[in-house]
């Protein structure tokens, strides 16, 4: 691990100041930005903890939302006496995810943030040609050991899948991620819009500027969220990354589809929001058969490599699966 020093914010103001310094990265938890420290992936000259920035711990859930302060954990907002009852899906992916140790450390603002588990990135002392952590010296997992990486969004540049749990279930039901600079002015961003495709640029994934930090998160409270279902398809049953999730939501109308909510993990460079199936479900009576048939189209999206084509069945499997559970409920 690399010499760094250490300084401590007094504000979110201060902290989005001191990360725009000397490429300063923030640290609260520590579950990923240590991690990545000690495998060499982060040099950083400058580290910056927040933990002690109260106004970014609330919770609190109201009638048209969830908003949670970018430094509530994971633990904090799964164990709210009302998330399992009014957001599933989100209690889904995050008692799913990760140890319970984990959980209690593990931030909010962090978990958006966590980096990709692609075994070239995490591994600079054996493969260089990473363009995400080393832009412009190409990607050795298009022609590696490729059965983890993505069939959607990947480009020639990248293909690492998005390892996140909560990401997902946010991007379903249109969370807003909400960012402050240095001069306290803040911006509102919708989820799927902060998630950057890898393109030709992977070393940028998200849509945060050198002088902001995440501040919060938004979920509208919908009636779709209140009748949804994370479900996550992995090796193992404990302590294991997605080989597919999804989450999903809707509501009945007289046995009819509406307000149809989908998004895909596990599968993706970014949590992947799957309108076709959304728009094909919208409408229509709510069975076995439309539903199975409506999660096929995920398909026509999908490029696989020369490892992962399990993940093409594998995707609209978990899409139909997650509707079925949610439908229980509806």
């Amino acid at each position: 691990m690399n010499e760094f020093s250490w300084k401590v914010a007094q504000s979110p103001e201060d902290a989005a100041a001191l990360k725009q310094q000397a490429g300063g990265q923030l640290l609260a938890g520590g579950t990923t930005q240590l991690d990545l420290m000690k495998c060499g992936v982060f040099t950083p000259p400058q580290l910056i903890g927040i933990t002690g920035l109260t106004t970014l711990k609330t919770l609190q859930f109201d009638e048209n939302r969830i908003t949670a302060g970018a430094l509530v954990t994971m633990s904090q907002l799964a164990d709210h006496p009302e998330c399992q009852q009014r957001a599933p899906a989100i209690y889904g992916s995050l008692w799913q995810a990760a140890s319970p140790q984990i959980r209690n450390m593990a931030t909010l603002g962090g978990n958006l943030r966590q980096r990709t588990r692609c075994a070239y990135y995490r591994d600079p002392a054996t493969f260089s040609a990473c363009n995400k952590r080393n832009p412009g010296s190409g990607c050795a997992a298009r022609d590696g050991v490729n059965s983890n990486h993505a069939i959607l969004g990947a480009s020639d540049s990248c293909i690492a899948v998005y390892p996140g749990d909560l990401a997902v279930a946010l991007v379903a039901f249109d969370a807003i991620v909400v960012v402050q600079n240095q001069q306290g002015e803040t911006r509102r961003i919708a989820i799927d819009d902060f998630f950057l495709l890898p393109g030709d640029s992977p070393d940028r994934e998200h849509d945060l500027r050198e002088d902001e930090i995440i501040v919060a998160i938004e979920v509208p409270q919908t009636t779709s969220l209140r009748h949804s279902h994370y479900l996550k398809v992995r090796d193992r049953s404990s302590y294991e990354f997605a080989a597919a999730s999804a989450a999903a939501g809707f509501t009945l109308e007289n046995g009819v589809m509406r307000q149809v909510h989908i998004a895909l993990g596990g599968v993706a460079t970014k949590p992947w929001r799957v309108r076709s199936v959304e728009q094909a479900l919208e409408g229509q009576p709510f069975n076995e058969e439309t539903v199975f048939q409506a999660a096929e189209l995920i398909t026509q999206e999908t490029q696989a490599l020369a490892h992962n084509a399990y993940k093409v069945k594998l995707a609209p499997r978990v899409i139909a699966r997650a509707l079925m559970a949610a439908g229980e409920t509806a």
